[in-house]
């Protein structure tokens, strides 16, 4: 009975999710899932990502939290259209909380949304949101073993970034075995270690970035 029950809960938010991706597809509006544990670096690498391309891609964020808008005040700073999804103790955001979200957004002149989910590495994987791809941050104080122990958010994801490497070597984290264990959970991902706080490595994330935002663009010219 419980896997009833969690079939149908999932079951209505794909459909959720499916009438969101309807939505970005007709603007041609790029959608990135955010997922990474509480304190991997995903506000600061939006941070970094809106100061770099916040000139040439029209950006907004959703931010999900269990409380507090602390994060999206940091996002607001940076001047795009965000808003706060706080779910007063609950582990993921869904479509329909999306979906209410959205209507906050001005949607007519964007390239490229971003969903920050709740800091989670188990429950966030497990809930489509109507989103192009997944993109996982883990910071390299987390652990190497993580990819192993959390591996469907790294099945789902199209990219990972292995965040605060300008701390490697004050950690024993073993980045070729993360990288390893990762391109066996998805072969084809796109792992890209940086820094937030340095710089390192954010310019291959700015390019995939670009490219996807780029391919989703121009397949929506295409079915016009």
């Amino acid at each position: 009975m419980k896997v009833v029950v969690k079939a149908d809960i999932l079951g209505r938010n794909d459909a959720a999710a499916a009438e969101n991706a309807a939505l970005f597809a007709r603007r041609g509006i790029y959608a990135l899932n955010l997922l990474g544990s509480p304190g991997a670096g995903k506000t600061s690498l939006l941070e970094q990502t809106l100061a770099e391309l916040g000139t040439d891609l029209r950006i907004a964020v959703i931010e999900g939290d269990l409380f507090t808008t602390k994060d999206a005040a940091r996002i607001e700073r940076c001047g795009a259209q965000v808003v706060q999804i706080n779910t007063s103790g609950g582990c993921h955001l869904d479509a329909a909380m999306v979906a209410a979200a959205l209507e906050k957004i001005d949607l007519t002149a964007l390239d490229l949304i971003v969903i920050e989910n709740v800091g989670n590495l188990v429950c966030p994987a497990e809930f489509a949101l109507g989103e192009d791809a997944k993109a996982v941050v883990l910071s390299i104080t987390e652990g190497d073993d993580k990819p192993l122990k959390y591996p469907l958010i790294f099945k789902e994801s199209a990219a990972a970034l292995l965040n605060k490497v300008d701390i490697l070597p004050y950690t024993n984290f073993d980045m070729a075995s993360a990288c390893a264990d990762i391109r066996a959970l998805h072969p084809g991902i796109a792992v890209l270690p940086v820094s937030c706080r340095t710089g390192e490595g954010l310019s291959a994330w700015y390019a995939w970035l670009r490219a996807q935002a780029a391919a989703k663009k121009a397949a929506q010219e295409e079915s016009q």
